[in-house]
């Protein structure tokens, strides 16, 4: 044990306390999941729901949630989310720097040899299969340990690091996302425009839940009902007080369906859709099913919300483009049409936060396609991955062996090494991008939040990291990643990937890669 080092101990075990503390008073929960009262139902951004797929069980990986009974496509597979339920009163994730950024005036990075012993056999686990994994210093960057860490591996859900570090690197973090309603070309006629917020609700503002807990103002969805009122009022005030209705979803290019759509880790991808496409908005499921139609069902929903509010609607809601569309690659019916009235979505911070966190495969290619726009890159699949592997570029990422084919990681193709994982984190952790800090915000914490939540428990053999790791999830069949921060024995913040290929249990491939991360923290070496 170096100098200093039970200086380190007792530092991070006062971080640890004051996570404690703050985990059990609640109090500083972000976006995700805020055990805070619910804003009352005249709140102009009333909540959403919140479980959007990743390629985790909240959005995509299925089986991020670590019940081990998932196994299948993303952790937000089909597996029994039961205890994950049961246990959604902890899923508190934390606003703002939890744990120490790391100091290096008073404590050092691990030695490479040291990790080397520290972690042992723990690497050789034959329940991880093929192990790619990479440990660096948070604080430089620079790489202290690790075995096959430039070799592209599946990233699974951790894929959604990328994402998020592109988009706030794109995007101012406190912009919002609008849904508006304009004008039609001919008298009676308005057109509801998605911007691509796929987090807008139908729900009443008490009834929204992410992670299964009620939301405060700042991360509540804009609601649809709210847009309807608005736009009544608008209509009533012009002597309208009936419209035919269209929808407009141009915004986007390419495909709707992602190559591994299964209506229910991923709704189809539009930049119009209510409560992500969820035929039902207020299932507990991990992977609920979804609608066939996401845009079509958001118009029905906001044509029943104009009816409620004395405006007659005739017919059916019909796609069309709106009046005056702006160029491709701006948010559609915004520049030269009327606007009659919009609503707008939590931050962009707050999404990625809340994307992280429940690993939201949706959401992630929302947040992805927002980058693309910001990039000047078509609004697809294809054109968010070129928006996103660009500005990593930029931003000095080592992108050798990269693929990236979308925003959430379902995508068996999606091929990135650990190094740059850890280069991802480093950079997010950074003093000279501030604006990248809802990375490491939103990371789920050991034991506690998001897809973490059921991870490093008392019998698990990583108990002692409970609270002192913050990472996100991956899980494909056959696949388990891990990518985040953990704070050593010394006080030192490190940046670890940890990426898998196995036939084992999955439960069991999870556990392995857990007390690796054990290990690390326990470091003081």
């Amino acid at each position: 044990m170096r100098a200093g080092t039970g200086v380190g101990r007792g530092r991070r075990a006062a971080l640890a306390a004051a996570l404690g503390v703050v985990l059990a008073a609640g109090t500083l929960a972000a976006d995700p999941a805020l055990a805070q009262p619910t804003p009352g139902a005249g709140t102009s951004r009333p909540a959403g729901d919140g479980h959007g797929r990743s390629e985790d069980r909240q959005g995509g990986d299925a089986g991020d949630h670590g019940d081990g009974k998932g196994g299948g496509k993303g952790e937000g597979g089909k597996g029994d989310g039961r205890q994950h339920r049961d246990d959604r009163h902890r899923a508190v994730p934390v606003k703002g720097p939890v744990l120490a950024e790391g100091d290096a005036a008073d404590s050092k990075a691990p030695t490479g040899g040291g990790l080397r012993t520290a972690l042992g056999g723990t690497v050789q686990d034959k329940a991880l299969g093929t192990l790619n994994f990479a440990v660096a210093d948070a604080a430089t960057g620079e790489f202290l340990f690790g075995a096959q860490e430039n070799t592209p591996a599946t990233p699974a859900s951790t894929t959604k690091l990328a994402t998020a570090v592109a988009a706030l690197a794109l995007l101012p973090a406190e912009q919002r996302i609008a849904t508006t309603v304009v004008r039609g070309a001919a008298p009676g006629e308005i057109t509801l425009v998605g911007g691509g917020d796929p987090t807008l609700t139908a729900l009443p503002a008490d009834q929204v839940r992410i992670g299964g807990l009620p939301v405060d103002p700042d991360s509540a969805p804009a609601s649809v009902a709210e847009l309807a009122h608005r736009t009544a009022t608008a209509l009533k005030a012009a002597g309208t007080t009936e419209v035919r209705l269209s929808y407009d979803t141009s915004l986007y290019t390419g495909p709707l369906l992602h190559k591994d759509h299964d209506a229910m880790n991923i709704a189809a991808v539009t930049p119009l859709m209510v409560d992500e496409g969820r035929i039902d908005p207020r299932s507990p499921d991990e992977a609920p099913a979804r609608v066939f139609d996401p845009a079509g069902q958001a118009a029905d929903s906001f044509a029943g919300f104009l009816r409620a509010e004395g405006v007659a609607v005739q017919g059916k809601p019909a796609a069309a483009t709106a009046p005056a569309t702006a160029p491709a690659g701006t948010a559609a019916g915004t520049a030269a049409a009327t606007e009659l009235a919009r609503v707008e979505s939590p931050t962009i911070g707050r999404l990625v936060e809340r994307m992280l966190t429940t690993s939201d495969n949706t959401l992630a290619e929302a947040v992805a396609r927002q980058a693309a726009i910001a990039a000047k890159q078509p609004a697809s699949f294809e054109g968010a991955a070129k928006a996103v592997s660009t500005e990593l570029a930029g931003l000095g990422v080592p992108l050798d062996g990269v693929v990236l084919t979308d925003g959430s990681g379902l995508a068996k193709a999606n091929l990135i090494p650990p190094i740059t994982l850890v280069k991802l984190l480093a950079a997010a952790a950074a003093p000279a991008h501030p604006e990248l800090r809802p990375v490491i915000t939103g990371l789920p914490v050991a034991g506690f939040s998001g897809t973490l939540v059921n991870r490093f428990g008392a019998k698990s053999g990583a108990a002692e990291a409970a609270g002192i790791v913050r990472a996100k999830t991956g899980t494909l069949q056959g696949v388990n990643t891990l990518a985040g921060t953990v704070v050593d024995a010394d006080g030192r913040v490190l940046a670890f990937a940890l990426m898998t290929r196995t036939d084992a249990d999955p439960t069991a491939a999870r556990a392995a890669v857990d007390r690796i991360v054990a290990k690390i923290a326990a470091c003081g070496c």
